[in-house]
């Protein structure tokens, strides 16, 4: 039996009932990649939560009606929350789509690595800036999922903070270059801090059985080398590779295509699968739809389907 697992961040899904042909448009956009897919387990990212009306609580009715007639209509359907609440947020959810039972869900935020405050150093004499908070914007979403036949599947959806500079206040003003590098940093803290407390999780799957079946999918906003990739996978070369780490399932594809994301005419592979030694024996292959992608900067409003490419990944169960 086979497993098709796809990861893809759908750039902001949104609709509004005022704005229904430009939403038809985006699904004329979209409905091919997924129906590429043709995934058992779909990761999605960046999906939006509208209301119906003005006094409703948030609802996924843009998920809704792009998967309105399609075979994920019908998916189990597990989602994230803003947190702290029982409800979606108004944009940035992650949602994982299973065409099988999922038995568990959890959502991991700040419960294995704590919130921690960062102060700019001091400038002359003025006083210290006020303290920068360091906590993730979203939440880390599993699923544990079963299959027709076989060991429980362990599903990670994520989604990184993106490498641009973090609001820092500073005597020189929000658009100096000090504020903009100590930005960077604070980014990066954000970024490689929610990537270490992911993999901390995974620990502790791992820790109930060394052989857990478990995937990594999402956008990492990182490329294969970077910090964030490298703490999920647990090793920072092949000699490091232990029984825990999590192999990249797109190594295998082409150079030439090997990229999810177009930025200023660089190709970017910032959107990934990982899996655990006991899934990753079983993979067949690797598919990234980039096919007719747009440059992330210079694209025009409206986006029409996403400026990341899907990633689905073929593995025998």
């Amino acid at each position: 039996m086979d497993l098709r697992l796809a990861s893809f961040n759908v750039e902001n899904l949104d609709w509004a009932a005022a704005h229904e042909a430009e939403f038809a448009a985006r699904r004329a956009a979209l409905l091919p990649l997924l129906a590429a897919l043709d995934a058992d387990v779909l990761c999605l990212q960046e999906v939006g939560a509208q209301k119906p009306h003005k006094h409703a609580a948030r609802a996924f009715l843009a998920l809704d009606h792009l998967l309105a007639g399609t075979p994920y209509e019908a998916f189990a359907r597990a989602a994230s929350v803003r947190p702290g609440t029982g409800a979606p947020a108004d944009v940035h959810n992650l949602v994982i789509l299973s065409r099988w039972p999922i038995r568990a869900t959890r959502q991991i935020h700040h419960d294995l690595v704590e919130r921690w405050s960062w102060r700019a150093p001091r400038e002359g004499d003025h006083d210290p800036p006020q303290q920068v908070l360091i906590e993730w914007e979203r939440p880390l979403l599993h699923a544990v999922i079963e299959p027709p036949a076989g060991p429980l599947l362990h599903i990670l959806n994520l989604h990184l903070r993106a490498p641009r500079p973090a609001p820092v206040a500073t005597a020189r003003g929000a658009g100096s270059s000090k504020s903009q590098a100590e930005g960077q940093f604070v980014a990066a803290q954000k970024r490689e801090g929610q990537a270490l407390e992911a993999r901390l999780h995974i620990e502790t799957l791992f820790d109930a059985d060394p052989d857990a079946r478990i995937a990594v999918c999402g956008d990492f906003n990182a490329d294969e080398y970077d910090v964030p990739t490298r703490l999920l996978r647990g090793g920072d070369n092949e000699l490091q590779q232990g029984p825990r780490a999590l192999a990249p399932l797109e190594e295998n594809i082409d150079p030439a295509r090997r990229y999810t994301v177009l930025h200023a005419g660089r190709h970017k592979l910032i959107d990934h699968v990982l899996a655990s030694k006991t899934l990753a024996e079983g993979w067949r292959e690797t598919v990234i739809l980039n096919e007719g992608l747009e440059d992330e900067v210079f694209a025009k409003d409206p986006i029409l389907g996403s400026l990341h490419a899907p990633v689905v990944v073929t593995l025998s169960l």
